[in-house]
């Protein structure tokens, strides 16, 4: 039984430009060498790179369902500062926001743990 591969396609590269701050030249450098260099880079470590992986988590779980944070707060009843503060790894998240969050994203709250 003949199984299918993982291969990369090389036949449909196509050029990219970007504009980047001076100061984020070495790191997005950095990030496209390992990209090229492996078939794929560890999604803690991806997630590590924009603050906290909870924060990260939120983030694109509130970008996933298309929410706003005005109207995840809403949902949850959750300051949107708090959110914003939270989305920035600025703010812990606790158990009990968690649930809520959890609830209104319809994701087990350990994820933000």
């Amino acid at each position: 039984m003949l199984e299918h591969t993982k291969k990369r396609p090389t036949e449909k590269l196509v050029p990219l430009h970007l504009m980047v701050h001076p100061a984020n030249v070495a790191t997005i450098t950095k990030y496209v060498e390992q990209l090229e260099n492996s078939d794929s880079i560890p999604w803690r470590e991806v997630a590590g790179r924009r603050g906290s992986i909870p924060s990260s988590i939120l983030r694109g779980a509130r970008s996933k369902a298309a929410l706003t944070q005005t109207r995840l707060s809403e949902l949850t009843g959750i300051p949107q500062r708090h959110i914003s503060e939270m989305e920035q790894g600025k703010r812990a998240i606790g158990k009990e926001t968690a649930r809520k969050l959890a609830m209104a994203l319809n994701l087990d709250y350990r994820m933000f743990l």
